[in-house]
């Protein structure tokens, strides 16, 4: 399913107030905000369907940057920069637990106005990943290796690197396998069976969702139905997060 068909919110030419720039390329439409000189773009992905062993039906559409938050977009907000690896702002974030990004989101919002930031569902995190693709990564798809697409063990060096140096998958989403394993607004939970509409995990839990894989991450975790899970409170060197607004 292509996440530009359809209405969009940027269909009547409209972009939203809290945007600084808009448009449409072969991926389909975004939009961009701005923290004084760092700009981050935003896809909208459109609402649709994918399957995990079990049709999961997302009925609503929503923004999701196109990249891991970056140390330079979090210093713009926090004026700090937790990273273990540092020298080029452009690399994810990283070293920052669930709460340090609830944080992040609040104080973003207030220097962005309109609807909250917030981190993706696990089921909004894995549709916009899989891109209307069922292999096991959307490399197989544009018919690339996973080299291609994204910063694992085998070829990352052992740390992070700056965003957008691989591939973006068919929607336009760069980073999404690798780099850094991103957290997710779920408490863990074995996956369901049963088909779902719009899930968002349990009300209660121990461990947060994360997803994704990353620099130090063997192949076989580098894939979009890969599952893990963090406490809300840990921090590590390649542990970041992406952002959602919703329209």
């Amino acid at each position: 399913m292509a996440a530009d068909g359809g209405r969009h919110p940027l269909v009547e030419g409209c972009p939203p107030e809290w945007a600084s720039g808009w448009g449409e390329d072969v991926f389909g439409v975004f939009v961009e905000f701005r923290v004084g000189a760092v700009e981050q773009r935003m896809r909208w992905i459109r609402p649709g369907q994918f399957i995990r062993q079990h049709p999961v039906t997302l009925t609503r559409g929503y923004w999701l940057a196109d990249t891991p938050v970056t140390q330079a977009l979090w210093e713009a907000v926090l004026g700090e920069n937790p990273s273990k690896f540092q020298g080029d702002t452009q690399r994810p974030v990283e070293q920052v637990s669930w709460h340090d990004c609830q944080r992040l989101c609040v104080r973003l919002g207030e220097r962005v106005a309109g609807p909250a930031f917030r981190l993706p569902t696990e089921a909004e995190w894995e549709y916009a990943c899989r891109a209307g693709t069922t292999e096991a990564t959307y490399a197989e798809a544009l018919k690339q290796k996973l080299d291609d697409i994204a910063w694992y063990s085998d070829n990352s060096q052992m740390k992070t690197h700056a965003v957008k140096a691989k591939l973006a998958n068919q929607w336009g989403l760069h980073d999404m396998l690798g780099n850094v394993w991103e957290w997710c607004s779920d408490w863990y939970s074995s996956d369901s069976s049963a088909a779902q509409q719009d899930p968002a995990g349990p009300a209660t839990g121990g461990s947060r969702v994360v997803r994704g894989g990353s620099w130090g991450a063997d192949a076989g975790y580098v894939r979009a139905a890969s599952r893990g899970r963090l406490a809300p409170g840990d921090r590590y060197g390649d542990l970041g997060l992406r952002l959602v607004r919703d329209q």
